[in-house]
């Protein structure tokens, strides 16, 4: 609304000259602190992120919701992703021969178009510009975004996919239906300062710049969105970014992992995000991300890992069977869900008095499985528990490292290093086995202890979940031991110093932490003769999370995290993921700091650790000494979480060492990067609940 025709309303309804001024100022004030557009309701809003070459912006508003993300530097791209359906229109350039950076004119705006057939598509429309002489179309790809980031990470496109731009005047359009006839995908530019030529080059102005009005549309049926009190309880902390990615992420069907590159449900994701913002989650909220992953449950009770949506599940079913059904696909490849789900439940129904208050009725209600089958959440859990119990058994029953629990066959990964190379090429990873499974048998006793379960139980059920809490023992006692890794302390300091000088940077406090006697710490993993692959790693996170380890591992653990680099984890950018550090030079050169899960800082990771930490500090039976250790790593880690605020709600950043000190550097800024950072990531947004020391 324009100043001038608020004076004219307020002066019909015979306000003050004075309560003009208040009113105005009152509203910008309110506009300003909020960040957001207004709306259609509550649930629209806006905010921008930019990473490196990357401008971001997301938006909300009705039943369009979508991530604009434009690409700067040599090799620009302008991406549209949806939530609705995990779907998007991305376009590439081709390569220039200087960089331009893009300015986004006018920010996106919500729109609604009917396509041919008159069915509603929801999208966005926005004007950006771009100082360059001339830019070439390469590639337009409109589908499901599994398609739009194989595109950009491979080149790679499916036969059925592409479709011929038209062009009119000035404006360049594709379009089309799904592969199965149902509402499509549309993009449009149109050339506000410059021309096309052949539909393919864009030349620039008189000005020397090339403005476009792009529209982005898909359709795909929108999600249900989550926000204000459905979605928080009131207790988060005051940080805008953090709320604006998680209000963007949160839909009643699922939570979505990740803007722009995973737009869908992660089993992995969404259970890490509900344990860590579980004390600032409304219930409802909280329980729909629950019942997200109980409705997914494969008929073992396995957890899936990901959704197959819309047209990449049409493709998929294409080419295994023929047809163009868009049934969702689900993918059980991780195990390490498997054992996420039930210390997750527990902490709910059990620690939290609004979860034990309302734990009969939600165990009650419908688990809405997606196969449409018929089951309550007690049901769907009890399947889950069942599996832990009967994939731990033979462990607990003769512990040695051919009976822990292995990657499935021909998969190179299968927990949350899921980048191929992630885990060293090793078979049986730590946290899964080490941490991860014992902590799912405790919470199954526990459950079954309470009684919470005893209406979903048969005597099969009681019997096989009995031996929970006698397993776990087992696993906590055997399982750590096998993996780990003992080195010379003279041969230490040797691999510290060629590895420091490797990277260029210091060795001096790194070498000075090493003690006079062996250095020990667990590996990432074993190798199928059940040798550890000698990475250190991050992964003891999840045992202060989840786990109440006797004071004297808890002191050895979180020593071994908070090591400096390069012989440990720590450095001025954050908790580094993984270090080869004491690994051969092949493998080195797999865990750099441009490697997805290399020598790179998870944003998660860090906000896990800090609330695993304050978990552990509540304990009463910490010696002092050990309780003066962990609130010194508890400010270490405090000091790196602050100096890369920025980025905090993103996926991961990497670092580089220059003016004598470790510096953030986003994660997909350098050509090397092998991908690029989510701006907009669940599990990023839990600082919402984790508080400052």
């Amino acid at each position: 609304m324009q100043r001038d025709e608020t004076i004219r309303i307020a002066g019909r309804r015979a306000r003050s000259f004075l309560e003009h001024v208040v009113a105005v100022c009152i509203a910008l004030v309110l506009l300003l602190a909020t960040g957001c557009t207004a709306g259609s309701d509550d649930t629209s809003f806006h905010f921008e992120v930019t990473e490196g070459l990357n401008l971001n912006h997301l938006t909300r508003d009705g039943e369009s919701a979508a991530h604009l993300l434009l690409r700067s530097g040599r090799n620009l791209r302008i991406v549209v992703a949806f939530p609705a359906g995990n779907s998007g229109a991305g376009l590439w350039f081709e390569p220039l021969a200087t960089s331009a950076d893009w300015v986004l004119d006018t920010p996106p705006e919500a729109q609604t178009s009917k396509d041919p057939r008159g069915r509603p598509l929801h999208g966005i429309r926005f004007e950006a510009s771009i100082a360059a002489p001339e830019v070439a179309l390469k590639r337009a790809v409109l589908s499901n975004v599994r398609v739009l980031r194989d595109y950009d990470q491979f080149g790679f496109v499916p036969t059925e996919i592409p479709v011929a731009p038209t062009t009119s005047d000035n404006t360049v359009t594709w379009a089309r239906d799904r592969l199965d006839g149902a509402p499509g995908y549309r993009l449009s530019l149109d050339v506000l300062d410059g021309t096309v030529a052949a539909g393919r080059t864009i030349t620039a102005g008189a000005d020397g710049r090339i403005k476009l009005r792009v529209t982005a549309a898909t359709g795909d049926t929108p999600l249900t969105p989550l926000s204000g009190s459905a979605l928080l309880n009131g207790r988060e902390r005051q940080l805008d970014s953090a709320k604006n990615t998680l209000t963007f992420l949160s839909y009643r069907e699922k939570f979505l992992a990740g803007s722009w590159r995973f737009n869908t449900y992660f089993g992995r994701d969404t259970l890490i995000s509900m344990m860590l913002l579980k004390p600032v989650l409304a219930p409802d909220a909280l329980e729909a991300g629950i019942r997200a992953v109980l409705a997914r449950l494969g008929p073992e009770g396995q957890v899936a890992h990901e959704e197959a949506l819309s047209e990449f599940a049409i493709l998929t079913h294409q080419r295994k069977s023929g047809t163009l059904s868009d049934t969702p696909i689900l993918d059980y490849s991780m195990i390490d869900g498997n054992y996420l789900l039930a210390p997750v439940v527990a902490a709910y129904l059990l620690d939290d008095p609004a979860g034990a208050e309302r734990a009969s009725a939600y165990l009650n209600s419908d688990a809405a499985p997606l196969d449409k089958t018929t089951a309550s959440i007690g049901q769907a859990l009890v399947r889950n528990l069942r599996l832990v119990l009967s994939t731990t058994e033979a462990f607990a029953r003769d512990p040695r490292y051919g009976n822990l629990i292995a990657l499935q066959e021909g998969r190179d990964a299968g927990q949350w290093r899921d980048s191929g190379i992630g885990l060293g090429g090793g078979r049986y990873p730590y946290d899964v086995n080490a941490i991860l499974a014992p902590a799912a048998l405790e919470a199954t006793a526990r459950l079954l202890d309470n009684g919470v379960l005893d209406p979903f139980l048969n005597s099969d059920d009681r019997m096989e979940l009995s031996f929970a809490a006698a397993a776990a023992k087992t696993w906590r006692a055997e399982a750590p031991r096998l993996f780990a890794v003992t080195i010379d302390g003279g041969q230490a300091k040797d691999a510290i110093s060629a590895y420091a000088e490797k990277l260029g940077v210091p060795a001096q406090d790194a070498l000075a932490a090493v003690d006079q006697g062996p250095v020990t710490f667990p590996a990432v993993s074993l190798d199928a003769a059940g040798t550890p692959i000698p990475i250190a790693h991050s992964d003891d996170t999840f045992d202060l999370l989840f786990g109440s380890p006797p004071p004297e591992v808890l002191d050895t653990q979180v020593s071994t995290l908070f090591r400096p680099f390069p012989f440990g984890l720590m450095t001025g950018a954050g908790l580094v993921v993984a270090n080869p550090v004491f690994a051969d030079p092949g493998l080195q050169d797999q865990f750099t700091n441009r490697d997805y899960h290399g020598t790179v800082v998870w944003s998660w990771m860090q906000a896990a650790l800090a609330s695993g930490l304050a978990r552990q500090l509540d304990r009463t039976d910490l010696p002092q000494p050990v309780r003066d250790r962990l609130r010194t790593a508890q400010r270490t880690l405090w000091q790196a979480i602050t100096a890369a605020e920025p980025m905090s709600n993103s996926e991961l950043w990497s670092w580089r060492f220059a003016d004598g000190r470790y510096q953030v550097a986003p994660y997909g800024a350098n050509e090397g990067d092998v991908t690029e950072s989510n701006a907009a990531q669940l599990w990023s947004s839990v600082y919402l609940a984790i508080t400052p020391p």
